[in-house]
């Protein structure tokens, strides 16, 4: 059986950026899986994968437009602190959900001054291309539910280990389906 739409690949996956600083790894926990041709990885390593077996081995580099994407200036800003409310303590590297004309959309704290935070809503590897090298252990025909859901079901829920190869979204990954069984869904679920 070959990767394909509609397939659950299991894959190991190391991912460095182009210094060749690791990022990410799967290699000392279980392989990663995930849904083939749902969107559930980013669009250059899904490419990448398509018509490969078990037991191949990828090395690929997603340029930043097949990753996460260009980095735009725009979702940069300084926010006045009070914006925060009554949370305290803020430091750089938190995580916020923050309410714009477009809906909400997650944020990261990248630093604090006297009376107001920098926050940028680009996904942390935005503007970089990424260098995979991926062994795939297994693959497997989806479910009709997995299709219907976009997603798998995997140990009475949705979803695999965290990760970030990620899909459309952020690494924040699937949330709560009608089901109310998706957990965080490795490599980059939307």
């Amino acid at each position: 059986m070959k990767i394909s739409q509609h397939t659950v690949p299991s894959i190991h996956y190391r991912l460095s950026n182009q210094q060749g600083e690791v990022l990410e790894s799967s290699f000392d926990m279980q392989p990663m899986v995930y849904l083939h041709g749902a969107n559930n990885l980013i669009p250059g390593l899904e490419k990448a994968l398509e018509g490969k077996a078990v037991g191949e081995v990828v090395d690929v580099t997603v340029d930043a437009e097949d990753a996460y994407g260009p980095y735009h200036d725009g979702l940069r800003q300084e926010v006045p602190l009070s914006a925060f409310g009554d949370i305290e303590d803020i430091v750089p590297g938190m995580r916020f959900i923050a309410e714009t004309e477009m809906g909400q959309r997650p944020v990261q704290v990248t630093e604090v001054k006297d009376d107001t935070v920098v926050v940028d809503g680009n996904h942390p590897l935005a503007g970089q291309a990424l260098v995979f090298h991926v062994e795939i252990m297994d693959i497997r025909e989806a479910t009709e539910e997995e299709i219907a859901h976009g997603h798998i079901h995997a140990h009475g829920g949705c979803g695999s280990h965290g990760g970030c190869c990620g899909g459309e979204g952020d690494e924040g990954c699937c949330s709560s389906d009608e089901q109310g069984g998706c957990g965080s869904g490795g490599c980059g679920c939307h």
